[in-house]
Formats: structure tokens, sequence, C-alpha cells
């Protein structure tokens, strides 16, 4: 996986969208940060320079189980530990995992959207 494909299927979710926030911060990896956004809330974000790791929103009862699993997932950098992890590109974890999860995290803050919002999304 490359930053391209990475970018294309993080986009491929219905309203989700890409900012870089960050252009502001002192350090220049954090200016590289491209997030990805639905509804004004973020579901994933990478470093578009380095693309060594992305922070991933994921269900909490499964957040042990993932890093018992895989060396490759650990805690979301500069994120809440009980709600991201950060999984990195160049370890244990497969492409179609990361896919599975960076969907899955998608459907976490679609599901935390009001109803209003799933509407204007189309997801009700």
């Amino acid at each position: 996986m490359n930053i391209e494909d990475f970018r294309s299927y993080s986009l491929s979710f219905e309203g989700a969208y890409e900012k870089m926030p960050f252009g502001k911060a002192s350090s220049e990896y954090d200016r590289n940060l491209l997030v990805f956004y639905v509804a004004g809330k973020w579901f994933c974000f990478v470093n578009i320079d380095e693309f060594d790791f992305c922070n991933i929103k994921c269900d909490t009862d499964r957040i042990d189980d993932l890093r018992e699993r895989y060396e490759g997932i650990g805690p979301g950098y500069h994120m809440n530990k009980r709600h991201w992890i950060g999984v990195r590109f160049d370890k244990d974890v497969p492409e179609e995992t990361i896919r599975e999860l960076v969907e899955r995290s998608y459907e976490i803050v679609v599901g935390s959207l009001s109803k209003k919002e799933k509407e204007a999304l189309g997801a009700l």
C-alpha cells in the first residue's frame, strides 16, 4: 500500500473528505499530517511524506486483541489511547486488515453522528 492507494481508499466512503489542518504546527512531521473526516469528525490520519503509520479510531473492545496479535499496532499518536490505535505500515499488519480497520473507524464516527447529520450523509 502507498499513500495514493491509502488516500483513495479513505476518500471512497460516503461524505469522506480530507484536510491538512496543522499548517502552523511547530514540527514538520505534524504539518504533513493528512486528516480524513466525515461530517467534521476525524476517522483517520496519516503523514503524507513519511507514510510510516496511520491513526485509526477503533472499537475499545478490540484494541487489546489487535495489539497482542500485531506488532505493528500500538497506541494512537497524540490521541486518546482508549479509542485510537496507531498502525505501522512497515510491520506485520496485512493490508486487508488495515483497510478493514479504516472502514470500521469510518463506521464508528458515522454511528456517533446525530440523526440530522446521518440524513445529510444518506446514512439512514
